[in-house]
């Protein structure tokens, strides 16, 4: 979970993109990596969740950092690692 704090923190430093739809690797579902343990290490890095799904073959959560500014972050399924972010 520590790389993933640091994955999620290292978002601060990119740049708003315009929006698109992220490009996620498939995996098998039974490698996902668990709903709760993603949202965990979201909330423990500092971001306020507002809405978690699934989009594709990512998960996508809306929110807000640290800082306050609202974030979409679109994650792999399996490493929980960020794919694309906006940050508004």
């Amino acid at each position: 979970m520590t790389i993933l704090r640091i994955a999620f923190a290292a978002l601060a430093a990119v740049p708003v993109m315009a929006h698109a739809a992220a490009d996620c690797e498939a995996h098998p579902r039974e490698q996902w990596m668990k709903e709760a343990d993603l949202k965990a290490a979201l909330v423990d890095a500092g971001y306020t969740i507002k809405k978690f799904k699934i989009d594709g073959n990512c998960y996508e959560m809306y929110g807000h950092n640290e800082k306050g500014q609202r974030v979409e972050i679109y994650m792999d399924t399996v490493t929980g690692r960020p794919v694309k972010a906006f940050i508004e």
